[in-house]
């Protein structure tokens, strides 16, 4: 029998990941894609894990158990050793992957880290490859994980760490007596964490027969979501997401709005541009003081403001009846987060919306909040733009009629009719044409034909308003002026500004002005089109939004890039390494 620990899934004070000991370098990583405090499984799995006591962990899909096994071990990794340290199976090949982007991102401060997801349906060779060069962490799924170890293509001489993520998924999908081979050929020395939803009588078996004295924890599912509140959500195609949510700020009444961001930077991004946009928005997130803290709530009770743009943390303990809508705007990484962040509205028995945007390539993650709540959220249509302009003249119609009962304009409106007055018999003008001259003034779009306001249009160009804001680990603070020439030129035609997290539209065709490359990387060595417009933006200082058209064959890629693309960072690009291949760039010519 296993030793029972009992441990409370929420402390009164939730410990911050400095508090469970991890170092600085994974701390700055942590910082920068956003997380602000530990999750439940995290809080109470790290000092276990970081103290070398195996776990057996009972927790859902989506409580931010990757973290909870990958922190403590990139905390203890010995990056001068070349040599599979850590070995992680998982049930499928999109986890798998999922993992492994997880410790990469994690580790973006460790030097010289290497992750390798292999995978069943994949070619053998890139991960030969990459085995040869040698890699910390192995992240795969058990059926590819024993070819290889039969092969002799990986050894597990140097193994200190191995985990099991989502152990019933790999029961029900056959892969458990894979799994007790693979555990049977470790050292005897590995450290073992063990991850399962539920634990039927095959996994614990396994647990009593491969983990010492494990810390058993569990961290009970909260399912229970807002009944008062309707849930849809976007798939973010076609237009960025601060487009999208301009659209829905125009279209769709409210009252009172909190936006939930990923991290903090992202707070105060999204919150000056929807002022921009002539919205009542004030950012609130970890390092905002107390008293701002509660000066902001007490403007979005008081009608001052309408918009809070929030992280998760910040919003804890938020109670406004006002607030009738919760936007995701980033998806949370979790269940939890999600059914915290739309709990802050459907308050006191009335109706709520919550609105998640989610990127095609995240797909999987509104999956994962849907099994876990046990609720199907429906999909929405963002507001056309005869609902956007329907709206945006209700509007008008009210603020004039506002107006004019206004016992405090009587004197200044009776000075404004004198002037029309003077107007309509001097100029020949109709008191309607003049009203429409004055409406204008008051708001350009009110009483546009042509659809949304510039802020709403599908191609908003660089030159046209505010930028669109990025989201996601990693970016800086978007800077309006360009980084070289190579960004200036194309900055200057005016191309179409472009959320970086949000799906890209490529033209079927070259667009005028770029021009193709051939990149020595493709799909049989596991490249994404992220990867590739990833390493392009940070090496050859592009913008995201100005790189074209990416297609990925099996051994190479083609991308349209800006013409006249500089000698020196074409040089410097050849050498550069993505998915483990040098980019080896060359022109095409037309």
């Amino acid at each position: 029998m296993l030793p029972r620990m009992t441990t409370p899934t929420e402390a009164p004070t939730p410990p911050t990941f400095a508090d469970l000991g991890l170092p600085k370098p994974i701390l700055d990583a942590l910082a920068e894609v956003g997380y602000e405090a530990p999750s439940p499984i995290q809080a109470q799995t790290i000092p276990h894990l970081l103290a070398d006591r195996d776990v057996l962990g009972m927790a859902q899909t989506g409580t931010g158990k990757t973290a909870a096994f990958a922190l403590p071990i990139l905390a203890r990794i010995d990056l001068k050793l070349a040599a599979p340290q850590a070995l992680v199976l998982a049930p499928t090949r999109e986890l798998a992957i999922q993992v492994a982007e997880a410790f990469q991102r994690y580790a973006s401060h460790l030097p010289r880290f290497h992750v390798l997801p292999i995978y069943g349906g994949q070619s053998y060779q890139p991960q030969l490859s990459a085995l040869r060069r040698g890699a910390h962490v192995i992240v795969g799924t058990p059926g590819r994980v024993m070819d290889h170890m039969d092969r002799g293509t990986l050894s597990l001489h140097a193994l200190r760490w191995v985990v099991l993520d989502e152990a019933d998924e790999m029961l029900r999908m056959g892969f458990i007596d894979d799994v007790d081979k693979i555990l049977k050929g470790t050292p005897p020395t590995r450290q073992v964490a063990l991850f399962s939803a539920t634990m039927p009588p095959q996994i614990r078996k396994i647990a009593q027969t491969h983990l010492k004295k494990p810390a058993e924890i569990t961290v009970r599912e909260k399912t229970a979501t807002v009944a008062n509140t309707r849930q849809r959500y976007w798939l973010a195609q076609g237009v960025t997401k601060l487009e999208a949510l301009t659209r829905i700020l125009e279209a769709e009444p409210f009252e009172g709005m909190l936006v939930f961001v990923r991290t903090k930077q992202d707070t105060i991004e999204l919150s000056t541009r929807l002022e921009a946009r002539g919205f009542a928005c004030a950012p609130l997130n970890g390092d905002i003081d107390q008293r701002t803290r509660e000066r902001t709530v007490a403007r979005l009770k008081g009608g001052s403001l309408d918009i809070i743009v929030a992280t998760d943390v910040a919003a804890r303990g938020l109670d406004v009846e006002r607030v009738s809508h919760v936007v995701n705007f980033d998806v949370p990484t979790d269940s939890e987060s999600y059914v915290h962040r739309i709990g802050r509205t459907g308050r006191a028995g009335r109706k709520g919306e919550a609105i998640l945007f989610i990127l095609p390539r995240e797909r999987h993650l509104l999956r994962i909040i849907e099994k876990a709540t046990r609720q199907t959220i429906a999909p929405m249509e963002l507001p056309s733009a005869d609902a956007v302009q329907a709206q945006r003249m209700a509007k008008l119609k009210d603020k004039l009629l506002e107006t004019l009962a206004d016992p405090k304009l009587v004197e200044t409106l009776a000075s404004i009719r004198n002037v029309l007055a003077d107007l309509e018999r001097e100029k020949e003008v109709t008191i309607l044409e003049l009203a429409a001259g004055l409406a204008y003034l008051n708001d350009p779009s009110a009483g546009s034909s042509a659809g949304p306001s510039p802020a709403a249009k599908p191609a908003l160009s660089a030159v046209e308003g505010p930028r669109s804001l990025p989201t996601g680990a990693g970016r800086g603070k978007i800077s309006d002026e360009p980084r070289s020439p190579f960004i200036a030129k194309r900055r200057h035609e005016g191309d179409a500004e472009e959320h970086r997290g949000a799906p890209r539209v490529r033209p079927a065709k070259r667009s005028e002005g770029l021009e193709t490359y051939r990149l020595e990387v493709g799909s049989s060595h596991g490249v994404k089109p992220g990867n590739i417009v990833g390493a392009l933006a940070n090496e050859a200082e592009l913008d995201a939004h100005n790189i074209g058209r990416v297609q990925i064959f099996d051994d190479h890629s083609l991308v349209d890039l800006p013409e006249g693309m500089p000698k020196e960072i074409f040089k410097h690009l050849q050498k550069v390494w993505v998915c483990g291949q040098q980019l080896k760039i060359s022109r095409l010519r037309k």
